[in-house]
């Protein structure tokens, strides 16, 4: 029966790859045969009206006054003035199609490298029913969603026991967890935000406990990345009677855990600011021009080793590398054990810098690294970080490492949000896939 499978399985991949090429063979011929010699007009003014996008949406985020909503108007313009020519000169129809097929090459290459890729999901191990669970819920994370979903009865009813984060004082949950587990407790777990999620986390790794995530925050991007229900956070305690295990890395910044990421620069110079929850927008609009200038923030300096990068403007130290080579899973981590940090720089200083980033001549303009550790330093002794979402602001340097399958993560053993496994693109197993394959008899 594996060999019959696997002979469909290939035979199912060596058509997909042949129709890849053969959609990449169709979108050239529509743009030969409709456009013909047109076809050099409409590349160059797509590459121009993205070239004049790119470096006017610059301007806009770094100048001020008139010249800012000059900037935003021409940026609004430039793909309008593309879709005019391509109807004037009736080609509209004819980049539409070879779009569409160009997509169904990509989708068809995508089914056909199912399998070749390394995000696999994380392995899930066996684990026991929990006698003492103890919860921590915040009723104002993510809009009300405790109370809204009755979670504090829900996760009673199941044997939890649970504390409210209420009241206008701040409490010191580490301190709330650390004595649940002294009474007794044998699993953890958090209904908030990422912040809340990760001083917990920090607790359950430190015993080596169980730790339960309940989608109730805001973004829940720990939770998504876990596969966890983020419509229905009360699904989450299906952990507590029908759970598996992850083992997933766990970060620290200056012996501060993290879940999802620690950023430096100019993000998280603007939530520093006073007036930036109550006006997010306006204040970015008004700070960025000076921060992007360097006219206003630390000069930053961060180390990967032997590896040095001077002066970015923002440098983000995920909990895990995040997905660059699908489109659909930017900003999602496809496995939290990786065991190593993501690190991506920005240096960006000019629109000519800005359009460099599309021809990938900026080559220090846009970095990505994967690292076991990272100091950023900086020419001010303390520099604002933003920690899983949280503004703090730390002395310099600053330290990130990470410690590979520190948490034991619970969850439930169906997760509606997993995500599966997208190949990287490689060209070569694909031609070979859609290459004749000789027939040899089987013994």
């Amino acid at each position: 029966m594996s060999l019959h499978y696997e002979q469909r399985s290939s035979v199912r991949q060596r058509w997909s790859a042949r129709a890849a090429f053969g959609a990449v063979i169709g979108a050239v011929a529509v743009l030969v045969v409709f456009a013909g010699a047109r076809t050099l007009a409409l590349f160059a003014v797509t590459v121009s009206a993205l070239v004049v996008g790119v470096a006017t949406l610059f301007w806009f985020l770094t100048s001020r006054g008139v010249f800012r909503w000059i900037s935003l108007t021409i940026a609004v313009l430039a793909p309008i003035v593309v879709v005019v020519y391509l109807v004037r000169a009736q080609l509209l129809w004819v980049a539409i199609l070879a779009l569409g097929l160009a997509a169904l090459a990509a989708l068809s290459a995508r089914a056909a490298l199912g399998g070749a890729t390394k995000d696999a999901p994380t392995p899930e191990h066996a684990a026991s029913i929990p006698q003492s669970p103890f919860l921590i819920m915040n009723p104002r994370s993510g809009g009300g969603k405790v109370g809204r979903f009755d979670l504090k009865k829900r996760a009673e009813a199941l044997g939890a026991e649970v504390v409210l984060l209420e009241g206008p004082d701040t409490v010191d949950v580490e301190t709330v967890a650390r004595k649940a587990v002294e009474r007794g407790a044998d699993l953890l777990g958090v209904a908030g935000g990422d912040g809340t999620q990760a001083l917990v986390a920090g607790v359950a790794a430190e015993y080596d406990l169980p730790f339960l995530v309940i989608s109730a925050g805001t973004r829940n991007h720990f939770a998504s990345d876990l596969g966890l229900d983020l419509t229905d956070p009360g699904r989450c305690l299906d952990a507590l009677s029908d759970g598996v295990e992850l083992r997933v890395d766990l970060g620290t910044i200056d012996g501060r855990t993290f879940v999802n990421n620690a950023s430096f620069g100019a993000y998280a110079q603007v939530v520093q600011s006073p007036a930036y929850r109550d006006a997010k927008t306006g204040t970015i609009l008004q700070m960025l021009p000076d921060v992007i200038a360097g006219h206003d923030g630390a000069r930053l300096i961060a180390h990967l080793g032997d590896l040095e990068i001077e002066g970015p403007q923002a440098v983000l130290v995920s909990n895990g590398p995040y997905r660059t080579h699908d489109l659909v899973g930017l900003g999602h981590r496809a496995r939290l054990d990786h065991g190593l940090l993501g690190v991506v720089t920005i240096s960006v200083s000019s629109a000519r810098q800005a359009v460099g980033l599309l021809r990938r001549t900026h080559r220090h303009g846009l970095t990505q690294h994967l690292s076991g550790d990272i100091t950023v330093d900086a020419d001010e002794p303390m520099i604002p970080v933003g920690v899983d979402g949280e503004a703090l602001m730390l002395g310099t340097p600053v330290r990130c490492t990470i410690t590979p399958r520190a948490l034991r993560v619970r969850v439930p053993r169906v997760r509606p949000g997993v995500r599966p496994p997208t190949p990287a693109m490689d060209w070569v197993r694909l031609f070979r896939l859609a290459a004749p394959q000789r027939v040899g008899h089987v013994r």
